[in-house]
């Protein structure tokens, strides 16, 4: 409790110059403000917000009013929900009305309602968590639910009953596995249950905003603790429903593991070499190696000597994941490099122990294309045996494969994969007007180029006249 209230302390402190002004044209004004929700919640876990939301009692008119007197900027961010923003400076705020909404069962979208006092607004929330309050100019905490000692506890709880919180608003549930995921917190035992009796809700919460928290909760710190949550409670049925079909497949390489717990630790495995990519959360190469071995129970087949075999559910598992990413409204570029990736999981295990002609090394990175280096994290990523030296090996052959590329790169320039002669070339080698010869020309000298390396003109269009004398 100590370091809670000393970590928000400072973090007031830090924002005084903000919140003082703007808590005393309120005040002078006649009306309350309180700094709200998550600002507050991560004050006290030591996180510092630069856009911070605020609640009053004024209503929306005499909010932009006081705003414009005391920022830089103001805009309308949904008069009818209460809520106008400013800028002030680099800070960027959002003050909305006191709200008592009404919810009607077959749609998450309030009958908006201005309410008249804080602790009726804070109780709308969605957990304890949530719903505590500063208010300005002095420094008041209010936690009418308990926040703070759910806080200390690591604990997500909701002001009311969980069940009225997610009848009001099922997406609720799945920020619920989104905040898990976050803030490693677990839900309370009432929590859970009613996320599992109540599941069937989510079927009114659009694509969209199904979509908004997955990739949140992907991006999360602790992504595990929310995915998991989601399929023992049966929401991930409705979501995802690719990741609970992995709980009862056994991965034929790691027999040890079910592929549901292998797929969760590939994931991890992923985030701990994010480095490669930048360092930020990267949802392409997360939610990759999610949805890298959703094949395996399409193609499951037992042998007649009792092992277990999924031929081709690289293939099978990609197709999978852009119907199911088109379903939650991903963008056509995410999907694409998503399932590109999927398909290619596989495609370093037939490297052997550097087997791979150069043309083959080629191939791979211009199957790959802009993906290779995330190729590179969930090939790695996929590594989950706990024999000590098969790992050692697995890591030495792939290290061997990026250096490979890496000289090859050097000499050839692998990135801007092309052949000696382009497409004007071909047409005026050939004597062939633009049309579907010359990209079959094209591609042939391509297919050269990763057999052969690179070419000169002269050497590509004497190639070229051969092949097109013998194909004519």
């Amino acid at each position: 409790m100590r370091a809670a209230q000393d970590s928000v302390t400072a973090e007031l402190d830090r924002l005084a110059p903000l919140l003082e002004p703007l808590g005393r044209v309120f005040a002078d004004a006649g009306e309350q403000l309180s700094l709200v929700g998550g600002p507050v919640r991560d004050a006290m876990l030591g996180r510092r917000h630069t856009d911070l939301d605020f609640a009053t009692s004024a209503h929306p008119d005499t909010t932009e009013r006081l705003l414009k007197d005391w920022g830089d900027a103001t805009w309308d961010m949904g008069r009818s929900f209460g809520t106008i923003g400013a800028r002030k400076g680099d800070w960027q705020v959002e003050v909305t009305t006191y709200r008592s909404d009404v919810y009607d069962r077959a749609s998450r979208k309030p009958e908006v309602d201005f309410g008249d006092s804080l602790a009726g607004d804070l109780g709308r929330r969605d957990f304890t968590v949530n719903a505590m309050a500063v208010t300005l100019p002095g420094r008041a905490l209010e936690d009418p639910y308990g926040g703070v000692v759910d806080l200390a506890h690591r604990r997500l709880r909701t002001p009311g009953t969980p069940e009225d919180s997610f009848s009001d608003d099922p997406l609720r549930m799945l920020r619920a596995a989104r905040f898990a995921a976050q803030l490693g917190f677990t839900v309370d035992d009432d929590v859970a249950a009613a996320m599992t009796a109540m599941a069937d809700r989510l079927e009114i919460v659009s694509a969209e905003r199904v979509r908004e928290e997955l990739v949140k909760l992907v991006c999360a710190p602790y992504p595990r603790l929310g995915l998991t949550l989601l399929v023992d409670t049966g929401l991930a049925e409705r979501v995802l429903p690719e990741l609970p079909a992995l709980r009862l497949e056994r991965d034929e390489h790691h027999a040890h593991k079910d592929v549901y717990e292998h797929t969760l630790t590939v994931l991890e495995q992923s985030i701990e070499l994010e480095h490669r990519l930048g360092g930020a959360p990267d949802f392409v190469s997360r939610f990759a190696a999610l949805m890298h071995d959703v094949g395996k129970p399409r193609t499951r087949r037992f042998l007649d000597d009792g092992t277990v075999t999924f031929h081709h559910h690289d293939v099978v598992g990609a197709k999978m994941t852009r119907k199911r990413m088109k379903a939650l409204r991903f963008s056509t570029e995410t999907t694409d490099a998503v399932c590109r990736l999927v398909e290619l999981h596989l495609r370093f295990h037939g490297y052997g122990t550097g087997e791979w002609t150069d043309a083959a090394v080629r191939r791979y990175v211009r199957d790959a294309g802009d993906q290779l280096a995330r190729l590179h994290v969930l090939t790695r990523a996929d590594c989950t045996t706990r024999n000590r030296r098969k790992a050692a090996r697995l890591r030495a052959t792939y290290d061997d494969l990026e250096q490979r590329i890496e000289r090859l790169e050097a000499e050839e320039e692998l990135a801007s994969l092309r052949p000696a002669l382009d497409g004007n070339q071909i047409m005026e080698a050939l004597g062939i007007p633009a049309g579907r010869d010359v990209g079959t020309a094209y591609r042939w000298l391509l297919e050269l180029r990763i057999d052969e390396g690179p070419l000169s003109e002269d050497d590509a269009r004497e190639r070229l006249l051969a092949w097109w004398a013998a194909r004519s």
